[in-house]
């Protein structure tokens, strides 16, 4: 018998890379996701179960055979959490509560909650912090991570793997891509206007992490000894990825084989936040492989050769408020369950 992952967020941003990793592995896999960005993002396998289902709604049965849960569904980055924050607790908090719960209840081994290093909030700029450190979340985003840790970790047992991942803030190419992140956003600046936006005032520390280092973590800590791993906290990044806004500009406006400027906005970020990954490195003997210059590349070729294009639903927020609008406008003409044909 193969043993079945169930993947929450399956065709999210991070959930289109690892869906494929897992199977890969030869896992069996239950995707569920709403799908706000559509099924084409993964590719259907037959090891691979498709379940349309909001996380908020889990049901008994579909917990039945599962053995690991990955729970990466969230509404995903600060904005977007500001805007939806009653549908942010309930997401990113509640349900992911709940679901570990059930993942218990009925009998899976291991759950990973796949968290972020934004609970840090703001820091003294001289230290550099590691999972032990207290957190300070600024965001509803933030805040609802913190909580479903506090609420999750003490569901770890002898029977039940708990382990939370606090990711460092991601890049790097994806099926379901998007342009919302630091590096992906000011790849495309450069690309499209030959303007890097960088948002003021530069001097704020973020710590990196791409797509494809985070997704190695989560398939390695289904295999890894559960005794290493058991309610633990692992901050998923590496220590030469923490960047100064400004220098992270610069180093891709060096990476890239165009000329480009750097165009300020907004007001300065009051999120400043350097962290330290060497738990990971030492405990799971794991290192991430992506720096800041090659994730920049990977994305910039990707945008000449025509292999990706920015749509509205690679802004997250953007595409959140057109289905929001286009709910209205049809419930507004809607008659008779149909438009013109009823």
């Amino acid at each position: 018998m193969k043993t079945t992952v169930m993947v929450t967020g399956a065709g999210g941003y991070i959930g289109s890379i690892l869906v494929p990793k897992l199977l890969e592995k030869d896992y069996k896999l239950k995707a569920i996701d709403r799908f706000f960005f559509g099924k084409d993002k993964i590719t259907p396998h037959p090891d691979l179960k498709i379940i349309k289902e909001d996380t908020r709604r889990l049901r008994p049965e579909h917990f039945e055979d599962v053995d690991f849960v990955i729970d990466l569904v969230a509404i995903s980055n600060d904005p977007t959490g500001e805007l939806f924050q009653n549908e942010t607790w309930q997401i990113n908090y509640l349900s992911r509560v709940n679901t570990a719960k059930m993942a218990k209840g009925f009998g899976a081994k291991r759950y990973i909650l796949p968290s972020s290093c934004s609970i840090y909030g703001f820091q003294d700029k001289e230290k550099i912090v590691n999972e032990g450190f207290p957190t300070n979340p600024l965001t509803t985003y933030a805040k609802a991570n913190e909580k479903a840790e506090q609420e999750i970790l003490p569901l770890a047992s002898e029977y039940f793997t708990v382990t939370v991942i606090r990711q460092a803030t991601v890049f790097g190419y994806s099926p379901r891509m998007r342009f919302d992140l630091a590096i992906n956003g000011m790849t495309y600046g450069a690309f499209r206007n030959k303007k890097i936006p960088l948002l003021r005032d530069g001097t704020q520390y973020r710590p990196l992490v791409h797509v494809q280092d985070t997704t190695d973590v989560m398939c390695l800590l289904l295999e890894a000894d559960k005794n290493k791993i058991n309610g633990e906290i692992f901050n998923v990044g590496r220590n030469e990825n923490n960047y100064q806004l400004k220098r992270l500009a610069e180093e891709i406006k060096d990476a890239l084989p165009i000329d480009v400027n750097i165009e300020w906005y907004g007001d300065p970020d009051e999120r400043s936040y350097r962290v330290n990954f060497d738990k990971i490195e030492k405990i799971l003997d794991w290192k991430a492989k992506w720096g800041a210059k090659a994730g920049a590349k990977e994305i910039y070729d990707k945008l000449v050769n025509g292999e990706l294009e920015k749509t509205e639903d690679t802004i997250s927020l953007d595409w959140y408020k057109e289905l929001v609008k286009w709910q209205e406008i049809i419930r507004e003409v809607e008659m008779y369950g149909g438009i013109l044909k009823i």
